[in-house]
């Protein structure tokens, strides 16, 4: 399995302005190109799951995920946000990179805990936030997820 697989580079923004954590949320799930009232369930759901604990991963990457019946497959995105996010991180540090994660309650694939593990552990390399900061376009993102066998 490899993260590049699961996603296009429509699903990519790589100069997305937030200043909270719920304003970063919705831009990832517009990201995703769902109509108006699957994104605001997404939304509704993704904060709902923030609320049990903060998917701020640390090194300034954050991993919501959710799953709900409104989506019919895994979907992922991914948003850059360079000025930071307050995202109640584990590590304090605002957050520049999320990670979207959605999918349905039942998926034939059985990927959804996969990626998100796979996902968690492309973020725990080192140099991997510093990458993704100097990325140019969608391109650039989906080459280094090949490169790096994410």
């Amino acid at each position: 399995m490899h993260l590049r697989d699961f996603f296009t580079p429509d699903a990519v923004g790589l100069d997305l302005v937030a200043t909270t954590k719920a304003e970063a949320i919705s831009a990832c799930v517009d990201l995703l190109n769902v109509e108006p009232r699957t994104a605001a369930t997404l939304f509704k759901v993704l904060r709902r799951r923030e609320k049990v604990g903060s998917t701020g991963f640390g090194r300034g990457i954050a991993i919501p995920h959710c799953r709900s019946l409104v989506v019919a497959r895994l979907r992922l995105a991914y948003g850059r946000f360079p000025a930071g996010i307050d995202f109640d991180a584990v590590d304090g540090q605002p957050v520049h990179h999320v990670f979207l994660i959605t999918a349905p309650p039942h998926e034939v694939s059985n990927q959804y805990l996969p990626v998100l593990g796979r996902l968690a552990q492309f973020a725990k390399d080192p140099g991997v936030s510093q990458q993704l900061a100097a990325l140019a376009d969608p391109a650039d993102f989906l080459t280094l997820l090949e490169s790096m066998r994410a």
